[in-house]
């Protein structure tokens, strides 16, 4: 596959994003209690990031309000796979956030004109934060939140693209420690979890891939949208803010706080769910 055409799939009008919830403080689901949530930095946080996809990137945000029966509503990359004008609606891992998907599909397969196909495997689970698509192949996290029949799913609903299934460990999602960082360049965070599964990847890969290690596992989830990087600030990853801009000085970058949404296990690419409003020719 031609550089150009990973680039394409890489390239984006417009965004989806939820409003956080003021239930998220006390009932979002985490993996450890890493404090309590500032929610008002929280949406802060949230206004800059829209603000990134709006004005940095010219990417029309479609924003949708918060459901205060859902407080993991935000984060709407769990409710679906797109790529290249199909929708796979998931099923995500934890039954609580099942509800979620409806509104998600609703606005995808509306006015957004996406090609809805939907899991239909018994047992079959899948969350969006653990498929990493680089443009050529999807790997898939096999974690507490999804499935082998979960892995299925997304190989039978995307049939031109091969699909790897990744043991996780130690984190909630795949791309709770690495993410794309440009085609053909992943970046991974340094811990054994994340070094265990990038070996997992390189063993599988139908591809070589550039990897980008980062001190910080958090710090690897980043996003690669437009020929530009979001990706975490130096305040709160200073020594992986510095890796950043050390590896890609050319590069336009973006630095983005998301503080308070870590605590909760959520990371920039759980925010928001990307795609081109026409299906792409």
């Amino acid at each position: 596959m031609a550089d150009s055409e990973v680039e394409r799939l890489f390239t984006f009008d417009t965004a989806v994003m939820r409003g956080i919830p003021n239930s998220l403080r006390d009932g979002a689901l985490r993996m450890e209690e890493l404090g309590e949530v500032d929610m008002a930095k929280a949406q802060e946080h949230e206004v800059a990031y829209r603000r990134a996809m709006e004005e940095d990137l010219g990417v029309q945000v479609v924003y949708l309000e918060a459901d205060e029966s859902l407080p993991d509503c935000c984060f709407v990359e769990d409710c679906a796979v797109v790529v290249d004008g199909v929708a796979l609606i998931t099923c995500p891992g934890s039954p609580s956030r099942r509800p979620e998907v409806t509104l998600i599909k609703r606005i995808l397969g509306g006015g957004l004109g996406q090609e809805i196909v939907e899991m239909t495997e018994t047992d079959a689970t899948l969350d969006g934060g653990d498929v990493m698509f680089t443009g050529k192949e999807f790997f898939v996290g096999l974690s507490l939140r999804t499935n082998q029949k979960g892995a299925n799913s997304l190989a039978n609903a995307f049939p031109n693209y091969p699909v790897s299934g990744v043991k996780v460990s130690g984190h909630l999602h795949l791309k709770s420690m690495m993410s794309m960082a440009g085609p053909g360049i992943i970046a991974v965070g340094s811990s054994e979890h994340a070094q265990r599964a990038i070996r997992q990847i390189k063993k599988v890969s139908n591809f070589d891939y550039m990897t980008v290690t980062l001190p910080d596992d958090a710090a690897a989830n980043c996003v690669y949208i437009n020929k530009t990087l979001l990706h975490c600030s130096e305040d709160e990853f200073p020594e992986s803010y510095k890796v950043f801009a050390e590896k890609f000085p050319k590069m336009t970058r973006v630095p983005i706080a998301n503080s308070e949404l870590y605590k909760v296990d959520g990371a920039l690419t759980c925010k928001s769910l990307l795609i081109c409003k026409k299906p792409k020719v």
